[in-house]
Parts: C-alpha cells; sequence; structure tokens
C-alpha cells in the first residue's frame, strides 16, 4: 500500500494538473486503435438543424460525411419543434411594416440572458440570421407563412417565422432532402461511445456502437471510424436526462417533465468531457412556461398557450387576474407560474373565438387535435369556463374588460407590449388550456470560437473538434428567447461545417 506522504500527494497533483493542461505529448493518453474499420473527411454526430446544417456545409464543400445519431429516426429535438425562425429584418417583417435590425435583437437577447451571453456569438447570430433565412429558403426550399409573424417572449417585435407546417420538420426534412441530393444519408441507431485523440490531443475518429438500441449503453456493434479532418458535435442538450440535469440544477428533479425527444441525454456530453473539452454555463438550464401537464413531453398544448400570449390572457384560476406579462422571457414567466402552483393556483390560458380564429391562420387544424386530445377546453360561455376551473367569475370578467381597454389606451396592466393585431375579446366559443412548465434547453454547453472550434479546459484549442447548437454554451446566457435556438442552430451548424471541411487532415 502506497504512503500518503506529503511528498507523493504534491506529485499526485502535480501529474493531475499536467494531464489537463500541458501541450506536451505527456499531457495526452492516446486512445487510437490498431486499426480503423472505416475513414472518412468530417463525421457529424446528431441530425438536428445543427448536424445536418452542418453535414450539408462539408459535403458541399467536397468533405466526405457521415452523418450519425443514436435514435431510430432523424431529427432530434428539432423535428418537433414548433417551427419558429427568430430574422431580423425579413421579407416578412418589411411586408408588414415592421422595423427591426440585428442590433436590437442582440440587445433582446443579452437583456433576457442577463448578460452572461458572450457579446460576439450573439452579434454574430444576429448578424447571419438574414442569410441562414435565404439558404433554408433559396437552397433547401423552406417555406414559411408570409402573413403571420409571432413576437416571442422577451423579443421588442415579431420577428419570429413560423414554417408553413408550424413545424420544425418542414425544415429538418428539407436539411434531409438536400443531404441525400448530396449523396449522404445519415446512419441511424449509432452511438457515440468514445472521442478518440491522438497523441498530441488532435481528435481523429470516433469509437461507435452500430445498432445501437437506446438506452441499453453496450447494446450494438463496436466499430473505430477515422474522421481525417474533424469531427463536429451537434448532440443537443440533456433536457430528458434528469440526474444528470439535476448536478447542475438540483430542483430539476425527475417530477419535471421534459418538452426533449427521450435520447436528449448526456452520454455525448460525459464523451467531449473525457478529452478535456470546456463546458460553461451548464447550470443554464430553461423550463418552457406554457407546456400542457394534460399531455407528456413537449405535445401540443404549447402552441395555444403561446399563441394566447399575444392575443388572449393569462390567468390565475384561484383570482381571476393576470398574474404576469405574458410577453415575458421564458424564465420569468415559467418562475410566475411555479409559484403559482407551489401556492395550489391553477394557470390557464384564455381566448374566444377571435384568438382561435388567428391561431387557424397560423396552424391550421391545430385547435380541432388540442380538443380532441383534451389539452385545451371548450365552453360556449365564460360562466361555463369559470365554473369548470372554479374562477371567481366577477373577477374573471373584469379581468377581459381590462384587457379590451387596453386596446383603445396601449397601457397594459402587467406591461405586455402593445400589437396592433390584437382584437377584443368576448364572443364564444372560449377555449381555455392549463399550464405547468417542462424542462425545454439547456442554454450552456461546450465552449467554442467564432469559427465553432471547442476549447479545452487549459485554454488551447482541441485540433479536429468542432460544436453548434445545443450542444455549445455562452449564446443564449441565462435565457434563451423562443425562436433563437432555430437561428443559432442554423447558423451555426453550417459554420462548423465550412470549418470541419477546411481542416487539415492528419496523418
Amino acid at each position: 500500500m502506497t504512503k500518503l506522504t506529503r511528498r507523493f500527494l504534491l506529485k499526485t497533483v502535480a501529474a493531475s494538473i499536467a494531464l489537463t493542461v500541458g501541450p506536451s505529448a505527456l499531457a495526452f493518453v492516446s486512445n487510437e486503435p490498431e486499426k480503423w474499420d472505416e475513414t472518412v473527411d468530417v463525421i457529424v454526430v446528431g441530425t438536428g438543424f445543427a448536424g445536418l446544417a452542418a453535414a450539408y456545409e462539408a459535403k458541399k464543400a467536397g468533405a466526405s460525411v457521415l452523418v450519425i445519431d443514436k435514435m431510430p429516426t432523424a431529427g432530434g429535438n428539432s423535428i418537433i419543434n414548433g417551427g419558429i425562425f427568430a430574422v431580423p429584418g425579413s421579407p416578412e417583417q418589411k411586408k408588414l411594416g415592421i422595423k427591426d435590425s440585428p442590433e436590437l435583437m442582440a440587445k433582446d437577447m443579452i437583456a433576457a440572458g442577463d448578460a452572461l451571453n458572450h457579446p460576439s456569438k450573439v452579434k454574430a447570430l444576429c448578424e447571419n440570421a438574414i442569410d441562414a433565412y435565404y439558404w433554408t429558403v433559396n437552397e433547401l426550399g423552406v417555406k414559411y407563412q408570409d402573413k403571420n409573424i409571432k413576437q416571442e417572449g422577451g423579443h421588442s417585435v415579431p420577428r419570429s417565422l413560423f414554417t408553413i407546417n408550424g413545424s420544425g420538420s418542414e425544415i429538418v426534412n428539407k436539411e434531409l432532402a438536400g443531404l441525400e441530393k448530396l449523396g449522404v444519408k445519415p446512419r441511424l441507431r449509432t452511438m457515440m461511445e468514445e472521442i478518440i485523440v491522438n497523441k498530441d490531443g488532435r481528435v481523429v475518429g470516433l469509437k461507435l456502437r452500430e445498432n445501437y438500441r437506446f438506452p441499453k449503453a453496450q447494446s450494438g456493434k463496436v466499430k473505430y471510424v477515422a474522421a481525417k479532418r474533424a469531427v463536429v458535435l451537434a448532440h443537443g442538450g440533456f433536457g430528458a436526462d434528469s440526474n444528470f440535469r439535476q448536478i447542475y440544477d438540483p430542483k430539476l428533479t425527475e417530477k419535471f417533465q421534459s418538452t426533449n425527444q427521450p435520447g436528449a441525454t448526456s452520454e455525448a456530453w460525459k464523451s467531449a468531457m473525457n478529452i478535456g473539452a470546456h463546458v460553461i454555463q451548464a447550470d443554464q438550464i430553461q423550463i418552457l412556461p406554457q407546456t400542457s401537464p394534460d399531455e407528456k413531453g413537449f405535445g401540443i398544448g404549447f402552441a395555444w398557450s403561446g399563441h394566447v400570449s399575444m392575443f388572449g390572457v393569462w390567468v390565475d384560476a384561484s383570482t381571476g387576474k393576470r398574474f404576469i406579462n405574458e410577453l415575458a422571457n421564458r424564465k420569468v414567466r415559467s418562475l410566475a407560474i411555479l409559484e403559482k402552483l407551489n401556492q395550489g393556483h391553477e394557470c390557464l390560458a384564455i381566448g374566444d373565438s377571435g384568438t382561435a380564429k388567428s391561431f387557424a391562420e397560423i396552424r391550421p387544424g391545430m385547435l380541432k387535435k388540442q380538443l380532441e386530445r383534451g389539452v385545451v377546453f371548450q365552453f360556449e360561455t365564460l360562466e361555463d369556463a369559470a365554473k369548470k376551473f372554479n374562477i371567481p367569475v366577477d373577477n374573471l370578467k373584469a379581468t377581459i374588460a381590462a384587457f379590451n381597454e387596453t386596446l383603445k389606451t396601449k397601457k397594459d396592466e402587467v406591461g405586455r407590449p402593445y400589437n396592433p393585431k390584437m382584437v377584443e375579446l368576448g364572443t364564444g366559443p372560449w377555449y381555455v388550456a392549463r399550464m405547468s412548465p417542462k424542462v425545454h434547453h439547456c442554454m450552456g454547453g461546450l465552449y467554442t470560437n467564432d469559427k465553432a472550434q471547442v476549447y479545452h479546459i487549459s485554454g488551447r484549442l482541441i485540433e479536429g473538434l468542432f460544436a453548434a447548437g445545443e450542444a455549445t454554451g455562452g449564446v443564449h446566457g441565462a435565457v434563451r428567447l423562443g425562436s433563437c435556438g432555430t437561428a443559432d442552430c442554423l447558423i451555426n451548424g453550417r459554420i462548423a461545417g465550412q470549418h470541419a471541411a477546411a481542416s487539415k487532415a492528419w496523418e
């Protein structure tokens, strides 16, 4: 047994520091296989907005590309995304006379993010959003609704575009189709088990498990694939991993549902950490305020409550009164709802036939599905709604009257920005949804530079490793504004793919 002397302890600490910090050969332990089973230029991990954008750009630049995803279907969280994309200065805004700019959007993001956002990352996102928009339209063929632009909470003006089908699937499927034309098809049920570095600390490939069956860790066949130029990590967040997320935010226990698909877990995060990748702001985990407790996961109820945040009222059922600015940022609204729920009060999103009409213009057929699924409830009169949810009816009527008055005065009692498209509430039937926040997005992640290269914890760059989207941190700070995630993934995914393809191949 080794004697624990002071000299032994000091030598042990020094060795640990050398392994983490050094850039000498002694600082790294190569885990290269004796033989590679396959070799490509670029491997992309993840098939959401960011991963597919990276793969597309890398292939277009002439690199051979392998795209992998551990799940049986492509798309990750992106394919169940609400289909909104923040674009300042879009043609759709200009048609409606909405004045906006990258500078205003950056100001909104930093204000919501409690200035924890890295300014250069915010600036790059806001300035490149319009280019990413035209890329999706002109190169991929994505279609957006031209008359409906949403003002998400925390945004100064309406700038969130809806895809034609009100779903992220419109973008994901067009990215997949574009990749297929280039000869690239994602390899599904393929798990990244280990990032392989050489003796100099350069990323040279991955240890994979093909025919993997989530979540069985040892399932599938081990395979070693060399990435001669780079690996791009676009594996998303860990919102569905209750054990891992509690390490960073202990209150987010398993009692919180997640909007994420089941595969939003921590394996890829741990693989990156194992080679010393620098993770920042991992404790900044967003919960989405307007999700429904009457369904599992992301579901569809959020869409009604989100629409009501602009065209109706959010009410505390116990008082019949509004309790928060419905267009405040997500953190503010989530905390307000959680406070009410902890007091035993239900929080409701209420709109009338006029609200339903404008909702149908954005998401045709959605309200019918919500009613059938039991996440939105219909009532012929306001009195019927009040009776169902034990709302003081006189207070509720006064709340509706006060809302209608704001359309004349343009001064809202809870500080919601005035929107000229708002119309008075008062014509039945009435539609009501319950709200209960769910874990939604990881703002933290891998620390990257403006070329999407990943930093080592020592401060150097990890050669051959890039990352984009929810796998990275520093863009959104303490709060991600709605629809900025799509912008982040598309913009930085493209950047990662372009620079990965341009990386010098290792010998």
